[in-house]
């Protein structure tokens, strides 16, 4: 049996071999860029689909937001902008993807112009220092990026900084399941054959076995409900999925 107990959660991730968040971020970035050619296959793949699955459901449960044609959403650490597809398909409201990994928006921009028409628009930026000016967002968005952040309470107040007053963001992450049969098998299947599989496929041993434990150091769903309550959002929820493996979390920015 694979331990479910978890320590105290962290303040950022810590890849092997990083020393504070300046090198965390780099170590990060370089690992993202080394993977983006099969990402999105690995990613489908190892989740057997379900990736697609969280993806439009989390779509689906802002589609009051999506569907307004003066709104504009921002989805940073975007990777291949699968979660900015999913959101342009459901509504009329702007979407702009942002990630700081180059050759990951390289994909996202050739997605977009085969199957969007153009229509998201992607740019480099790092999570903790956007461009955009206060409030410029109706909705901010992450999925499965945020826990990659080598700051998260950084990153929560930098995405409530652009985040329009009454404005909405929602996280998408993974985190542990309980105890027991499933869970168990799940940590077994997540830490010791996810690796291998996505190392094999990716080339990129390192970056599949950074993911598991990622995972394991990340907050339970309630403990990210508290840091966003923290730094100024109200009616936090977590609705938590597929076993409880992901938790789509949501609050709104106090007016």
């Amino acid at each position: 049996m694979i331990s479910a107990e978890k320590s105290a959660p962290s303040k950022g991730t810590c890849p092997e071999g990083a020393t504070n968040e300046a090198d965390a971020s780099r170590k990060v970035r370089e690992m993202f860029t080394q993977i983006a050619p099969r990402y999105d296959l690995v990613n489908h793949l190892l989740s057997l689909q379900l990736d697609r699955l969280w993806r439009a459901r989390t779509a689906r449960k802002l589609a009051p937001l999506l569907s307004r044609s003066d709104g504009i959403v921002l989805d940073v650490c975007c990777g291949t902008g699968d979660l900015a597809f999913a959101m342009a398909r459901k509504g009329k409201a702007k979407i702009i993807g942002a990630d700081f990994a180059h050759t990951m928006l390289v994909r996202a921009n050739a997605k977009s112009a085969a199957e969007m028409n153009d229509s998201v628009p992607f740019l480099e930026s790092d999570a903790l220092e956007l461009p955009f000016a206060d409030e410029s967002f109706d909705l901010v968005t992450a999925a499965f990026g945020f826990r990659n952040l080598a700051n998260y309470e950084a990153g929560l107040r930098e995405m409530h900084r652009v985040l329009k007053s009454g404005g909405t963001m929602g996280i998408l992450e993974f985190t542990e399941p309980p105890a027991g049969f499933f869970g168990d098998f799940y940590r077994w299947y997540f830490r010791k054959i996810l690796p291998k599989v996505g190392g094999a496929i990716s080339g990129d041993a390192a970056a599949y076995k950074y993911l598991p434990s990622s995972v394991a150091r990340f907050f339970r769903p309630e403990e990210l409900c508290e840091l966003m309550r923290l730094v100024g959002l109200k009616n936090v929820e977590a609705f938590v999925w597929t076993g409880g493996t992901v938790a789509l979390h949501t609050g709104i920015k106090e007016t």
